[in-house]
């Protein structure tokens, strides 16, 4: 037996939310990794939330796309690659720069997106590429630049830790950046920080909360009016911006009922924020998700500048952004309204000095399509060639079906990814194989501007190359092959690093030429630094010293006057409300792969108020029929009073490959921001109606399952797969219709009783359990989490109890998805051991105590437990 030295350890950053922590991935010699966090890592300082401690478990070659595919056929890179030249050539030629576009991702790295971002600006000559990040941050985007004149983040991280109070606005810290959570909270136990959260859910960031104010939807901007004119009103205006005055007038137009808030609550928010000298602003996309957005956004700003709360210790706005490097997208002008490092797409000595820095033949001079816009030009015939990069448009855009018919019918689609079956791969002409996390090689920029590297841990699968390599081998086919004749991401970010020198000379905030002479070894060497990095600039914060960058040097204050979403109507009397759930990742095609990232919360699901729940007949752990005039989802039901009557909430993940129906972007309308071009994705008006099943059904199998029915959610077990499933008529065989759904043979372990609609069969060759299908009128009560662990294990006619022997441990539902801690496993301890803060079960079980995004299931387990043996007691 050989055994194998132990490989070291390599520094690179996680690739999922914009806090940028640090990881240390040690490869294990045969294609994986081991995975912690790094410990001196100055974003997270060796933690690491459940979806970052897990990606040793998404690393391996499952779904992968091996090879380039032409038609669906594999090809070779150069047959693939020159096609690509070509069918963009021809349509430059024929019809103009801008029939073609790019619309590309927060998950790229930054080298990736400069590569792209020179290519299509400098070289094509069209402003027509776009991100992903336009759905997320882009109304951030917009009001850093009509408040500050560039798009800057003023503060750190290291402010909350600092601050006096901190108000989280439309952000759900614990689970969308659980480790900037953790670090408030524990600013909050050490320091006695005061902690607002402002969202109309109450999420499990309220945790940590001293005030949850639960204001009316789309409220956002008429609050923090009323807090403008409160500090105005306080004698609290110390700076004065340029448009002090007229932001002042149009804060005092707005009432306190717009709201809706008690207005005992409404006091206490003004009293804390006025009466904190040191208070931090964190928005993120309850803020930036609205077709007015960016107003929000400077009604935030407003309060800080006119107090001068900004650029200094524990002060300031702080938009968190959702994607590992939308900032670094953002610094090299990936938006299609920017150009590369801060500088202006419409100022003519700007473009100039682009142009002349990169020896590009034609400039874009105007902005190029927005998101929205882009694929309304794709579906109208406008844009020619479409070339898609690491992003999956299909499901995460709005009017996610019309966009979708928009890809499938454009001329020409290229799709790079490193997953071969994605909705949007399925419609793409050419699809590249990219490399992804743990073999890219390049930097990500966070949410506090710090730049670090991601570096390679994994030898690149099969044929996969890196992003900005397949960009410089299209460009050269193109004819620009010395433009673009780098040999290593680290000349891609030296060449990055000289530009910014340029733009830094002509007053952008965003300057890294420290680096413009950067070696290989030094680029492999990099530490993480904060920009600025220049010889006139060092890091730290912007805007303390009370100097902006705009033509005056004044910050400036926008005049905000509310704007409520439409109201709904008869025909779709509710608004939805979307978003993150706590183990998951946009669309799942990383975070799908790990079996303990779906136990959490395995299927798509709506939230819904029990007075809405009751009058609309749907109970608890049914479906529901969600519609839109876009387009349908069915949803589990989950009855909570977490969500105000008539608001729902869905979450954002599923796709086609892993639900039947459970895409939420069909629904959302594509209404936008007239500033940021951002989709407003919470406030669709839709209808609910009970979805009426035959059946309900559960399954598992170590094959993969092949559903064929009006409802399904499939998901990773250890050992196979699983899939919950419903329709509205029964089979006429289901033994037949399991071993089609199971992929296997043979004669089952079977229990029928046909009157009542029950159907238990369990499939086992030589005694072990291959597969399982168990079938009743109602949603299937059973354990989950037992019969996914007796997969391949012997199987008796036992397991068609679906639940374990008493003699055998239940661990129920996950609620630690970090230590794969279940909810009786919890209860058992609470009660055996007396377990009676969410400090004990950490210590005696270990949950909560590595991302401690499940501290708020703990505590409200807790609750019940005490409540369930008051209640015995007084019974």
């Amino acid at each position: 037996m050989t055994i194998q030295a132990p490989r070291p350890a390599i520094r690179t950053t996680c690739p999922y939310c914009g806090v940028g922590c640090g990881v240390l991935a040690t490869p294990d010699g045969a294609g994986g990794l081991s995975v912690a966090g790094d410990p001196v890592h100055p974003a997270n300082f060796g933690r690491l939330c459940v979806k970052g401690s897990a990606l040793g478990e998404t690393v391996g070659l499952k779904g992968r796309l091996m090879a380039p595919q032409i038609a669906g056929q594999e090809a070779g890179w150069d047959q693939a690659l020159d096609l690509v030249a070509r069918r963009f050539s021809a349509a430059i030629a024929e019809h103009g720069p801008d029939s073609v576009a790019m619309y590309v991702s927060g998950q790229l790295l930054t080298e990736d997106y400069y590569a792209a971002n020179k290519l299509m600006k400098g070289f094509i000559g069209s402003a027509n590429i776009d991100t992903n990040s336009r759905l997320c941050m882009a109304s951030s985007v917009a009001g850093h630049r009509r408040a500050f004149g560039s798009d800057t983040v003023p503060g750190l991280y290291e402010d909350l830790e600092q601050a006096d109070t901190v108000v989280l606005v439309g952000s759900n810290l614990a689970w969308c950046h659980p480790v900037l959570y953790q670090r408030l909270a524990a600013a909050r136990e050490a320091r006695g920080t005061k902690v607002v959260v402002i969202d109309p859910r109450r999420t499990a960031t309220c945790d940590i909360a001293d005030l949850h104010l639960p204001l009316a939807a789309g409220s956002d901007a008429a609050l923090f009016n009323l807090l403008l004119a409160e500090i105005d009103r306080r004698g609290l205006v110390t700076k004065n911006p340029d448009g002090l005055a007229e932001a002042l007038a149009a804060a005092r137009a707005s009432l306190p009922s717009v709201t809706s808030l008690p207005h005992s609550a409404l006091q206490q928010f003004l009293n804390l924020w006025c009466g904190s000298d040191r208070v931090v602003t964190v928005y993120s996309q309850g803020i930036n998700q609205s077709d007015s957005g960016t107003d929000k956004v400077n009604a935030i700003l407003n309060c800080h500048l006119a107090t001068g709360r900004i650029g200094r210790p524990g002060m300031g706005p702080f938009s968190v952004t959702g994607q590992p490097n939308a900032m670094g997208g953002r610094e090299v002008g990936g938006l299609a309204n920017m150009l590369a490092c801060h500088l202006d797409i419409e100022n003519v000595i700007h473009r100039d000095a682009v142009q002349d820095f990169w020896h590009a033949p034609r400039m874009a001079d105007r902005p190029g399509l927005k998101a929205v816009d882009m694929f309304r030009a794709v579906e109208e015939g406008r844009i020619k060639a479409l070339w898609i990069i690491c992003t999956n448009p299909a499901v995460s855009m709005p009017e996610a079906d019309r966009v979708a018919r928009a890809i499938a019918g454009c001329d020409f689609v290229v799709v790079s990814d490193m997953i071969a079956r994605t909705d949007t791969t399925r419609l793409a002409d050419v699809l590249l194989p990219a490399t992804g996390w743990g073999e890219k090689d390049g930097t990500v920029t966070n949410s506090e501007r710090r730049i670090s590297r991601q570096r390679r841990s994994l030898a690149p699968s099969s044929h996969a190359r890196d992003d900005w390599r397949i960009i410089a081998d299209v460009a050269a086919r193109m004819g620009w092959r010395d433009a673009f004749a780098w040999d290593s991401p680290a000349q891609v970010f030296a060449e990055h690093a000289a530009l910014s020198g340029v733009a830094g000379a002509l007053g952008s905030d965003f300057d890294i030429s420290d680096h413009a002479g950067i070696t290989a070894e030094e680029y492999d060497a990099l530490d993480p630094f904060l920009w600025p990095q220049s010889s006139t600039r060092k890091g730290g914060r912007f805007f303390g010293d009370g100097l902006f960058h705009t033509s005056s040097g004044k910050a400036r204050m926008v005049p905000v006057t509310p704007r409520l979403p439409p109201a709904v109507s008869d025909a779709y009397p509710f608004r939805l409300n979307t978003g993150r759930v706590r183990d998951h990742w946009h669309t799942m095609t990383r975070t799908g792969l790990s079996p303990r990232l779906s136990r959490h919360l395995a299927e798509p699901f709506l939230e819904i108020h029990p007075s809405d729940a009751s009058r609309l007949e749907l109970a608890p752990a049914t479906l529901a029929e969600v519609s839109s005039p876009h387009g349908r989802a069915i949803l589990r039901v989950l009855v909570t009073e977490r969500v105000a009557p008539g608001h729902p909430f869905a979450p954002i993940h599923w796709t086609r490959e892993t639900a039947s129906c459970g895409r939420i972007d069909v629904l959302v309308p594509a209404a936008v921001d007239p500033v940021s071009g951002q989709p407003g994705s919470k406030s669709a008006a839709v209808a609910i109606q009970p979805f009426k099943a035959a059946w309900y059904g559960y399954a598992i199998s170590t094959h993969p399952i092949k559903p064929a029915c009006d409802y399904w959610a499939s998901a990773t077990l250890p050992s196979g797969y699983q899939v919950e499933l419903a329709g509205h008529s029964e089979p006429e065989n289901w033994v037949e219709a399991a071993r089609s759904l199971l992929g296997v043979r043979g004669e089952p372990l079977l229990v029928q009783d046909p009157r009542q609609g029950i159907r238990r069969m369990a499939f086992s060759i030589d005694g072990r359990l291959q597969a399982a299908l168990f079938v009743a009128p109602q949603p299937v009560s059973l354990s989950r989490s037992h019969l996914a662990a007796s997969l391949g294990a012997g199987c008796g006619g036992e397991i068609l109890a679906g639940r374990p022997g008493g003699d055998q441990p239940d661990a129920g539902a996950l609620v630690c998805a970090c230590f794969s801690i279940g909810m009786n496993t919890i209860l058992q301890g609470i009660a055996t051991q007396k377990l009676m803060t969410v400090d004990a079960i950490g210590r005696a079980l270990g949950a909560g105590t590595n991302c401690g995004s499940c501290k708020p299931d703990l505590k409200n387990l807790l609750q019940t437990a005490v409540a369930s043996k008051a209640g015995s007691l007084v019974g």
